[in-house]
């Protein structure tokens, strides 16, 4: 008979699709994880595992198995997760999915402070700029804009909207011309930002009832905004960012705003969990110390 430590090493495997994934998330070697995989499959006399050197999916015997574990295993959670509340002091971990700007502009320069009160607590930050499903990832809460909240999540505000901005060096713009209007930039080298999905972002302007959205183009496109900054330096095109990002550069003159009329409104991050019956008091005190004035 399997126990229960295999049956969850299992279930973390067979959900995340990857042994390297599972054992991070879990504390231990890729190899121990699969090592030990195989023991329960030679044990139960079922491959529940299909496994090749770029992928591993569950069976048909593992789809079914981890069917009838998930239930079980989120009771037992939630009644780990009931004790957990009852601590006077928050302790244990506490696992978080944020896009990376929202690890960078909102959770750092609070992160130190969190845990220095609550030195029992272990705060596990998983930069994702995806959608993910909190709840079927393992996580206690995710982070993202409130428009990308499911409506069945609790959500709570996470510090002040963030505003985007237009940004250029005062050298491409002595070459090419500032954009006087949004459409305008269908005529400049623009450095475009991807999504997880491979999807670029449509740069976004105006307010709601005049809103419009421009397919820009341009010769570099990243995913990270850091290297948007660099480029928009080094004079390779526009770019559209965090304005809390470009703050510096914007001081010294390294950057220069465009088009800052035709922006819309900031958007605002939500920390959003699921409703449960009890929420665990480490989530709990995170939300506290995220709702304070000087967050």
């Amino acid at each position: 008979m399997a126990d229960l430590n295999e049956l969850t090493a299992f279930a973390a495997v067979a959900r995340l699709r990857s042994f390297r994934q599972a054992a991070l998330e879990r504390g231990v070697s890729a190899s121990a994880l699969s090592h030990a995989l195989r023991a329960l499959e030679e044990r139960l006399g079922v491959r529940l595992l299909n496994r090749t050197t770029r992928s591993v999916t569950p069976t048909e015997a593992g789809q079914q198995l981890l069917a009838r574990l998930a239930p079980a295993m989120r009771e037992i959670d939630d009644a780990l997760l009931d004790l957990s509340a009852l601590q006077d002091v928050p302790a244990g971990k506490l696992r978080l999915n944020v896009p990376r700007p929202a690890a960078r502009l909102l959770l750092a320069p609070m992160l130190a402070g969190f845990v220095a009160r609550y030195p029992r607590v272990q705060v596990d930050v998983v930069t994702d700029d995806g959608m993910i499903d909190i709840v079927r990832d393992g996580f206690d809460a995710g982070i993202r804009f409130g428009e990308q909240v499911a409506a069945d999540m609790i959500a709570v505000p996470v510090g002040a909207p963030q505003p985007f901005v237009v940004v250029a060096s005062p050298a491409y713009l002595a070459a090419h011309g500032a954009p006087n209007t949004p459409r305008d930039l269908l005529a400049h080298a623009c450095i475009g930002r991807r999504f997880p999905s491979g999807r670029q972002y449509a740069w976004e302007f105006g307010q709601e009832g005049d809103a419009v959205s421009i397919a820009v183009s341009g010769p570099l496109v990243f995913d990270d905004d850091a290297l948007m900054l660099c480029a928009a330096r080094d004079g390779a095109g526009l770019a559209y960012v965090y304005a809390a990002d470009a703050r510096a550069d914007l001081a010294a003159g390294r950057l220069v705003c465009v088009l800052q009329r035709c922006l819309p409104p900031p958007s605002r991050y939500f920390l959003y969990y699921p409703s449960r019956r009890q929420m665990p008091a480490v989530l709990r005190a995170f939300v506290d110390m995220l709702r304070a004035p000087a967050i």
